[in-house]
């Protein structure tokens, strides 16, 4: 199975978490922070990447785990 790489990124209202390769959002949340902790787990287990942006588009923080 492929790794998938996971990012936090803000829409409409919400924070969602999308795993690399899908069009819709793995998940939805009120906080950044739930939504990071999710794609870091997500990322932690699947042994991949995982890309916090900004409510400006910009990466704020990147983690990898091999």
């Amino acid at each position: 199975m492929p790794k998938k790489d996971f990012s936090v990124k803000y829409e409409g209202d919400m924070w969602i978490v999308m795993a690399e390769g899908n069009k819709k959002p793995s998940s939805k949340h009120a906080t950044q922070k739930e939504a990071w902790d999710l794609a870091k787990e997500r990322a932690a287990k699947g042994k991949s990447t995982a890309v916090k942006y900004g409510k400006d588009g910009t990466v704020k923080e990147q983690r990898s785990y091999a």
